[in-house]
Formats: structure tokens, C-alpha cells, sequence
């Protein structure tokens, strides 16, 4: 995913410098030809070798070290990084490169490269939150540096509260974010819709669907690596949303029902990957539930038609995509939905197999269209979602 990119890592004096080690690690099992600048502070917590070893690069300390193949090396690091990660960053360095100084090698490339820059400070939260050190971050915003925000949780201090630095992870996701793909959706906004809903019969029992949100979840994590502004509407799963995705999160279909109708016409494309439950139980908490012969009995409703409605308030433009799951006849059945809900695309799949449907990582789809009918192979859902928005885009 990162094959011939370079990114270059600084590490400052905090203790959460141990982390970057498996960072750099991550980085490299995805092809990236990566770079590490430290300043002398952060060797006090993790030495030069453990990263030369990872690397296979030298790890640079020293602005004026000779021991390396000669050329100006803040210079062509500079040159060469297509992506600069400085994590974690110190109060120090942050208030460095807002002033303007580099008495180092780190903040003398930082300020000779015109490369992305992001910044992921570790810090006390007396000093995260000290006004001056809030001054130097909009400083570096207005200058089109990038800050990805530090976490509540336990500081090494002792103390809890915000100031800590994400998990190695969600770095990764952020450096993803820059430079895993071509921005071929960039100015496009779009909805997408993942996960199921549950109708609550009683305060402790629900109806709902066996959806896991792999596949929406997919769709959204490419859309946002292809540079798209992604609302992500989630019902009850157990994924993490990738960086950079607004999730909303809802529990029942008239929680989604509001969500996405109150939102739709702002989005150039809209993507209901949700298995929104067709019946709630009608007004739980005045009826009887009755159980004869250890049967349960209860009164339906069914639920709004997502879909239906936004087919029916389509603005100019705007492109509609459902997903169908089908048992039996799965082009008539789609062809029909597409049909009925005004939808531009259908995405067809099938529950039957160990390979397909709910909660698996890989998936076969089917594209009904007005145009006809696309059948996609057998791969990983994030593979199928760069297809499916493949299909979209050359709407």
C-alpha cells in the first residue's frame, strides 16, 4: 500500500518515543522506505539502533555527524520524504517549528521540507492545555501543518486526562490517510450507512439482524483514502472507524431513519450498506408481551423505507447506491428494488456460502444498474469497496 513512498519519522524526548519502534515496523511490512530523525532527548528513551535495525536505514541524531555517504542530509531527507510524522512531539519541538527555530536536525528538515507534515504531541495535560502551547498549534494549522489530536487516558505521570498520544495505529491511519491512494474523490461528499439496527420489545430484549458493518465500514475507509468527506451512520457493531470518518451513531431504524433523511441533501453520493431491521415492535413499552406454550408474541410495525424516501427526494446529481441480500432470484429481486427505490445502483450479494454475507471478510457482488448488470469476483470487502466505487465514480 505504501510501495515507493518515504516517510520520515521524528521522535522527541517523551516516553511515548517506545511506541514508534512498531510504527516503523508497520510502516515497513507495507513497503514504505521510511526515515528516522531523533532529537538527543527521545535517545533517553529509545536508542538509535533499535530503529536502524527495523529500518534498515541510519538513524540521524546529530546535525553535524560525518559518519554517512556525504550530501546535505536535512536537504535531501527533505526532499526526498513524501510524508513527514513527528511523533510524539514534544511541547518543545511544537513551540520550535512555530517560532521558526532549528537548532536540530529534526526541526531544520522539518522546515527545509515541502512535504505533508503531522504532528502527534505527548504531553502533560497542564501543558496541552497551557494557552501558549494552544497558540503554537493554530500557529502551525495556519501554516498548513497537520495536528492529529492526543487522547484522554493515563499519563505517565500518573495524571488522566487529555495529552496522550494515539496508539500506533491510528498513526498509521492518519499517514494511510495522505498518501494510500489517489484522491480521485477528492471534493466529493459522501453518506454511507453500516451495520444493523435493533427494535427494542422490552427494556432488555431487541429485534435485530446478523450485520456486522464489515462491509460499510469498507466502503467508507476507501472512500475517505480516496479523499472523499465521509459521514459514516453506524448502528450497534464492534468496529473501529477508520481516521478522518464523522460517525453518527444510532440504535433503531427511526434513529436511522432521522439521521440520514435530516442529512441527505448535503451528499454528492449516498450509500445505504445498512441492514435495517423491516419491523419494530409497535409501542413496546405499553404492550403485553404474551408467551403461550414458550412462544413469544408480539405486536409489528414496519419501520420507514431508508431508501425508498431518499429515491423519492433525490436532489440533482446526487447518486443513490443500495445494498441487496438475497435467498433466492438475486437479479430479478435487484433489478426490482433498483426499480422501486429509484436507486442508481444495486449492489446484489447472496447470504448462502462461507465466503459471502454477514460478518466474513470477503465478498462477491453483483452491480445492477438501468445499464446492466456487473458481476464483481470473489475478494476482500475493502477490495470490493474500491470496486463498487470504481463503479460509482465513472457515474
Amino acid at each position: 500500500m505504501l510501495t515507493g513512498k518515504t516517510i520520515v519519522l521524528g521522535v522527541t524526548g517523551s516516553i511515548a518515543a517506545y511506541k514508534i519502534a512498531n510504527l516503523a515496523s508497520m510502516l515497513v511490512k507495507l513497503n514504505a522506505d521510511v526515515h528516522v530523525i531523533m532529537t538527543q532527548n527521545a535517545t533517553h528513551f529509545i536508542t538509535p539502533m533499535t530503529f536502524e535495525t527495523l529500518t534498515n536505514n541510519k538513524c540521524i541524531v546529530d546535525t553535524f555527524d560525518r559518519n554517512f555517504n556525504f550530501d546535505v542530509k536535512h536537504v535531501s531527507l527533505a526532499k526526498r520524504g513524501d510524508l513527514f510524522l513527528v511523533a510524539p512531539c514534544t511541547a518543545n519541538v511544537i513551540g520550535k517549528v512555530a517560532g521558526g527555530i532549528c537548532d536540530d536536525m529534526l526541526t531544520t528538515t522539518i522546515m527545509a521540507t515541502k512535504a505533508p507534515v503531522l504532528f502527534s504531541p505527548a504531553m502533560n495535560t497542564g501543558m496541552w492545555e497551557n494557552p501558549i502551547l494552544q497558540d503554537n498549534i493554530q500557529k502551525l494549522k495556519h501554516y498548513g501543518y497537520h495536528i492529529i489530536e492526543p487522547v484522554e487516558g493515563r499519563l505517565a505521570c500518573g495524571d488522566i486526562g487529555s495529552g496522550k498520544m494515539p496508539s500506533e495505529e491510528v498513526l498509521l491511519e492518519h499517514i494511510l490517510l495522505h498518501l494510500a491512494k489517489d484522491k480521485d474523490l477528492k471534493g466529493r461528499k459522501i453518506l454511507v450507512t453500516a451495520g444493523p439496527t435493533q427494535e427494542a420489545i422490552d427494556p432488555v430484549r431487541f429485534i435485530t439482524n446478523h450485520s456486522s458493518g464489515k462491509m460499510g465500514y469498507a466502503i467508507a475507509k476507501m472512500a475517505v483514502l480516496r479523499g472523499a468527506e465521509v459521514t459514516l451512520v453506524s448502528g450497534p457493531v464492534s468496529l473501529q472507524p477508520f481516521a478522518g470518518i464523522e460517525v453518527v451513531p444510532v440504535v433503531s431504524a427511526a434513529d436511522m431513519f432521522e439521521a440520514v433523511t435530516s442529512r441527505s441533501a448535503k451528499y454528492d453520493m449516498i450509500i445505504m450498506c445498512s441492514a435495517v431491521a423491516d419491523y419494530t415492535p409497535a409501542n413496546y413499552s405499553n404492550q403485553k408481551v404474551k408467551k403461550q406454550d414458550g412462544d413469544l408474541s408480539i405486536a409489528l410495525t414496519r419501520t420507514n423505507d431508508i431508501l425508498a424516501w431518499l429515491g423519492e427526494h433525490k436532489k440533482k446529481g446526487q447518486i443513490l447506491v443500495g445494498f441487496s441480500m438475497e435467498t433466492e432470484h438475486l437479479i430479478e429481486n435487484s433489478r426490482e428494488k433498483l426499480a422501486k427505490k429509484q436507486a442508481d445502483i444495486i449492489c446484489a450479494n447472496s447470504i448462502f456460502g462461507n465466503q459471502t454475507g454477514f460478518a466474513v471478510d470477503t465478498n462477491q457482488v453483483t452491480l445492477i444498474t438501468q445499464a446492466g448488470v456487473v458481476e464483481l469476483p470473489l475478494c476482500s470487502k475493502e477490495e470490493t469497496a474500491n470496486l463498487i466505487l470504481d463503479h460509482i465514480n465513472s457515474l
